[in-house]
């Protein structure tokens, strides 16, 4: 009995599916089942319940591995950084996913192959179907292969999140809104000064500060995507 060859997707992913329809029902959104004639279908929504605990789990695994000595609140804040919808999203686009996901026709005319949330949301579901084709091992295999490019250069000294970017990439994405920012208070002499700055974005607004203004915008763009994470995408 000859096999399908394999699909772009199982190509960049460097994994064959041995259940197709794992595989299909991880690039299938609830758009496209909604409007789908035949009965029966199942959307992405489980599977990506699924991928999110099990990426959750090997990424912090890995930090606990790589950073001995960071303490629990930083690696809490390091995995947020990395497993974020636009982070997600971007490592779902290096894959083309948004040329194989299933989507309803108003979904499609509108954009949905590269909105974040359905970009990271079929990502998870992807990583959840291969966990129950082949277990936890292939999982793991391909998430560590995902985000060793990621998490390489930290162990260098390398920033991890550039809040500002993501904080952009995620507004423009749902709203094409821009985000605001204004010193709003320095304290300190000149050589050691504090900067207190104001975000505005959308009905948002929130406060960062830092040592420097540069700082001080990203804590507060670092508050905001907390915020906007909270809130259902459209």
């Amino acid at each position: 009995m000859s096999h399908p060859p394999p699909s772009p997707v199982e190509e960049h992913l460097g994994y064959r599916f041995s259940n197709r329809s794992l595989f299909e029902e991880a690039l299938r959104h609830s758009s496209f089942v909604n409007e789908a004639a035949a009965g029966g279908l199942r959307d992405n929504e489980r599977l990506e319940f699924l991928g999110d605990a099990v990426l959750n789990l090997v990424v912090g695994h890995i930090l606990l591995r790589r950073f001995p000595e960071h303490r629990e609140g930083d690696l809490s804040r390091m995995r947020a950084g990395l497993v974020n919808e636009t982070r997600l999203a971007g490592l779902a686009r290096r894959l083309d996913l948004g040329l194989h996901i299933q989507l309803g026709r108003g979904e499609g005319q509108t954009g949905g192959q590269d909105k974040s949330s359905i970009l990271a949301g079929a990502l998870e579901a992807l990583i959840a179907a291969v966990f129950l084709d082949s277990g936890f091992d292939a999982a793991r295999a391909i998430i560590e292969t995902l985000f060793e490019p990621i998490v390489q250069p930290l162990q260098h000294g390398g920033e991890l999140a550039d809040f500002k970017s993501q904080l952009q990439e995620l507004v423009q994405t749902r709203h094409g809104s821009m985000p605001h920012y204004a010193v709003i208070h320095e304290e300190g002499p000149d050589h050691d000064k504090t900067f207190q700055v104001e975000l505005h974005i959308l009905e948002i607004a929130t406060q960062g500060s830092g040592k420097s203004k540069k700082a001080a915008e990203q804590d507060a763009a670092r508050r905001a995507l907390d915020l906007l994470r909270q809130k259902p995408s459209r």
